[in-house]
């Protein structure tokens, strides 16, 4: 271990834990950003306006502007809306069929990626440990190996990797859990608002 560590200094390597934990934290970051335009911007803005204007038109069993509407709305919700309305002369089955098949493809766009951001965290964390690790080997070799002159700088060195590294791995995966906790929730949500709003329809036009 002694000769492994003699190898090593913490300038060219014990802070290189640093900077991969960067890296990793910018490519769950990344995936944030698209998860929350995706999920927060593209599938959430303008929903409300959109099942207003649906459901009155369904009310008023304007069947063709409804699907007009759905057809036109990048919305997830709306592409359910309009699988139903389109497969309405088909009786129920048909129209929970159709409901089924969009949800199959819409669910999974919501929640992809996000996985990854919560492995990224992960990470980070445990790279932050590796970076503890490391810095506490140094530090007790330095202890036990090095010259008295030399201990004191040695020690500082240590330590400095020890606690940095660590600060740098739970400052990133602190803020990457609680994206995934946001998006989490939020895509939850899309996902039960298309099985209830979905069921509604289909119980309608039945």
């Amino acid at each position: 271990m002694s000769k492994m560590l003699q190898s090593f200094s913490p300038e060219s390597d014990g802070y290189q834990f640093m900077w991969i934990i960067l890296v990793v934290f910018m490519i769950g970051l990344g995936f944030s950003i698209e998860r929350i335009v995706y999920i927060m911007v593209k599938s959430s803005k303008g929903r409300a306006k959109f099942l207003a204007d649906f459901g009155k038109l369904i009310s008023s069993q304007q069947f063709e502007e409804a699907l007009t509407l759905a057809n036109k709305t990048n919305l997830p919700i709306a592409r359910v809306m309009a699988a139903i309305v389109g497969a309405k002369s088909g009786g129920r089955d048909t129209m929970q069929a159709a409901c089924d098949a969009v949800f199959l493809t819409e669910a999974p766009r919501l929640t992809r990626y996000i996985s990854i951001i919560q492995v990224m965290a992960s990470i980070s964390t445990l790279l932050g440990l590796m970076g503890t690790i490391y810095g506490l080997i140094f530090t007790f070799d330095a202890v036990a190996n090095k010259p008295a002159s030399e201990r004191a700088k040695a020690l500082s060195d240590g330590i400095a990797i020890a606690m940095g590294t660590t600060l740098l791995g739970l400052l990133s995966a602190v803020p990457l859990l609680v994206i995934v906790g946001l998006l989490n929730m939020n895509s939850e949500r899309l996902i039960q608002e298309m099985e209830e709003k979905g069921l509604k329809i289909i119980n309608s036009l039945s």
